[in-house]
């Protein structure tokens, strides 16, 4: 069933210290399951970060832009990216 699809890394993912959590799109035909509306071609594509973001952030119970800041920063930090402003 879909809808238990990852539900032990929901779990897991409360446990990954902040300064360790980056978000991704390596899986093409993965597409968020809030995504609305789901695109024709199905594929999934980094403008859908936001989506993974806020069901992270739900699953930590964090805030949303705390997450998408802290996980930004960590992958500057690991792709030696240039701080913004």
């Amino acid at each position: 069933m879909r809808e238990r699809r990852g539900a032990h890394l929901r779990e897991l993912v409360k446990h990954i210290p902040a300064n360790r959590l980056l978000v991704e799109t390596d899986a093409p035909y993965l597409l968020p399951r809030t995504l609305r509306p789901m695109p024709k071609d199905r594929r999934n594509e980094p403008s859908f970060l936001p989506h993974i973001v806020e069901e992270l952030a739900r699953d930590r119970g964090e805030e949303v832009a705390a997450v998408a800041a802290r996980t930004t920063a960590n992958a500057r930090v690991l792709f030696r990216l240039p701080v913004q402003g």
